[in-house]
């Protein structure tokens, strides 16, 4: 099974070799990968892996029509490794794979459900647990406090990435699904949750979250750890966004993201699987420097970002602000009430 994952990065290269390590060890025997604007070396490290066959990268810098992930996305869709792959899936780096089903491969998680041509893995947030220091050590093993299994708000906390077919239904990548939807082929897909239920038929062609309320882990989740370190996010901040390039992160992605009321270490049977990859690409001398030098590179980042007010006043609020706490229902059915009827108001 050809499974490519599609990556875009910039000042990543801290987190890059545990990320590489964890998704070849889960099953993914391809990665197209896309840096754009390094100032850390991520762009040399891509460039060495790329020489040692560990994957593809293409530089995307700047100017970006639209976004930098959907510039990468547009180039991606013309690439061979896209065209012939069999399964495909776009993936941040902030995003780890989990499957519990079976030997937690994507192999496992095709064979538990046999006739999905799409799979959602939806997005479990694992909140920051009080982390003020970058330190350069696993992010899995780092942060292991994430939400509950079952949410009522906000919507982006069942958020979901798809692991699709290959199969000619769609024209185009995307950031959470596959786009451009080919009438016929399309609309004969078939689509499942990382719970192993099928979903509607609208999800054929629109949605990007899960249905609230109900569990959506049973066969494999997205552990999405969108926040890391105090310090992290704060690189985060001077990083940029990758879709909505214009957006300056503060508290209020912050507050939607962290969450940290439960325990959830399920990752950690993935670890056998990517050590030995992990390994491997330590002991080649010139990625150990690059890694090092990334390390380095954020460490110098944050100090020179606090001599700024924006990110000096950021940086007190983080450390002021407890985790985010679990909304009732019927609060959240009143949020939602309101969001509707707001929608119905536009329409008019």
């Amino acid at each position: 099974m050809r499974a490519l994952a599609v990556l875009c990065v910039r000042n990543e290269g801290a987190f890059l070799l545990e990320w590489l390590a964890h998704h070849r060890g889960v099953g993914f025997t391809e990665f197209l990968v896309f840096s754009n604007d390094c100032d850390d070396g991520t762009d040399a490290m891509l460039d060495r892996l790329d020489a040692m066959g560990e994957l593809t990268h293409i530089r995307n810098d700047g100017p970006h029509e639209g976004g930098v992930q959907w510039a990468a996305m547009k180039r991606a869709d013309k690439q061979p490794l896209v065209k012939n792959a069999d399964w495909l899936m776009t993936l941040d780096i902030d995003e780890f794979v989990n499957i519990h089903t079976g030997d937690h491969t994507l192999s496992a998680l095709v064979a538990a459900l046999p006739e999905a041509d799409a799979i959602t893995l939806t997005w479990r947030l694992f909140g920051n647990a009080g982390v003020e220091r970058f330190t350069d050590a696993p992010i899995t093993e780092q942060f292991t406090r994430a939400a509950p299994e079952v949410m009522y708000w906000p919507w982006r906390a069942f958020m979901f990435k798809t692991l699709y077919r290959q199969s000619g239904a769609y024209r185009k990548l995307g950031v959470h699904r596959p786009r451009s939807p080919v009438d016929g082929k399309a609309d004969a897909t078939r689509w499942f949750d990382g719970h192993g239920r099928e979903l509607e038929p609208r999800f054929r062609r629109q949605q990007i979250f899960s249905p609230f309320g109900r569990p959506h882990y049973g066969l494999a989740q997205l552990n999405h750890y969108a926040l890391g370190a105090m310090e992290s996010y704060i690189l985060k901040r001077d990083r940029g966004r990758a879709v909505h390039g214009a957006d300056s992160l503060g508290l209020d992605y912050w507050t939607e993201r962290n969450w940290s009321q439960v325990e959830d270490t399920s990752i950690r049977v993935a670890s056998p699987l990517s050590r030995p990859h992990l390994e491997r690409l330590r002991a080649d001398e010139t990625l150990a420097r690059l890694h090092a030098e990334a390390v380095a590179w954020r460490q110098n980042r944050f100090e020179t970002l606090m001599l700024q007010e924006p990110f000096r006043a950021l940086y007190g609020r983080l450390l002021m602000t407890p985790p985010a706490r679990p909304m009732p229902l019927e609060r959240a059915r009143e949020l939602f009430r309101f969001a509707n009827k707001s929608r119905g108001n536009s329409a008019d």
